[in-house]
């Protein structure tokens, strides 16, 4: 089997890192794929940096496999992906953040892994990265399986590390809300439905985090995922208070 993947990167002050991006793309093993690249109204050159690259290929054997769709105001990454994944061609589905480091064997071990379980949805480890994406050691081991319940208390599944199958799985179920934590809000809302998420173990993907206060985007973070779980996911105060327990224990074991 050898069907397309449509890779969707939602574009927003990424021109450092663009070109970086479609490159590691092109490297990819497996080479059934179409980039979709979403700009969000990016103030900076990023357009132009990605209309550049896609005259590159112009002349090559599949000149319409990198596709820029420029949006007319800032809408925010979710609303970006969404556009993605309305005009994505391929059966499968991968997310990718500009900034993230993917693996030249990402695609292929990847979709191996999604038919050999013959699964819809799949995640693979990942590393945390320094800002210039160099591996910090620090690595999130991934479970073999993840259901609805068990997804509430660990956020293990990174964006750029899921693929789709949407021979098995609606392409409007992948859609993200616009809400903080976009993307574990999706994940929740598909494994809520009855899918489960499978695991490959391995690492495939790089975390890129610039240098921030930690201490503030903890705060964030867990506000955000409070938030999911009284406003999103409407749990009780007793059962979002537990599932924010083990959340909280196991994202701090993740991060030592």
């Amino acid at each position: 089997m050898n069907e397309m993947v449509s890779i969707i990167v939602p574009v927003y002050c990424a021109a450092p890192y663009l070109i970086q991006t479609m490159e590691m793309v092109r490297k990819q093993t497996y080479k059934n794929w179409e980039l979709i690249l979403v700009d969000d109204c990016s103030p900076d050159n990023s357009a132009s940096i990605i209309e550049q690259e896609i005259e590159k290929e112009r002349n090559g054997e599949n000149p319409e496999r990198i596709r820029l769709f420029c949006k007319e105001q800032n809408e925010g990454a979710a609303r970006a992906r969404n556009t993605g994944i309305d005009a994505a061609q391929g059966r499968y589905i991968a997310f990718l953040d500009a900034d993230d480091i993917w693996m030249p064997d990402k695609l292929e071990k990847e979709l191996a892994f999604l038919q050999e379980k013959k699964a819809a949805f799949v995640f693979t480890a990942y590393e945390f990265g320094d800002e210039n994406a160099q591996g910090t050691g620090k690595i999130v081991q991934v479970p073999e399986k993840l259901n609805y319940r068990q997804a509430l208390s660990r956020t293990v599944i990174f964006t750029s590390t899921v693929l789709f199958d949407t021979g098995k799985i609606d392409k409007k179920l992948l859609h993200m809300p616009v809400v903080a934590s976009e993307d574990t809000a999706t994940w929740w809302k598909i494994l809520r439905t009855g899918y489960t998420a499978f695991g490959l173990n391995e690492v495939l993907s790089i975390y890129r985090r610039p240098a921030k206060s930690l201490s503030s985007n903890k705060l964030v973070a867990m506000q955000r995922i409070w938030n999911l779980y009284r406003r999103e996911e409407k749990l009780s105060l007793p059962v979002s208070a537990c599932c924010f327990f083990f959340w909280a224990v196991r994202a701090t074991l993740r991060r030592i």
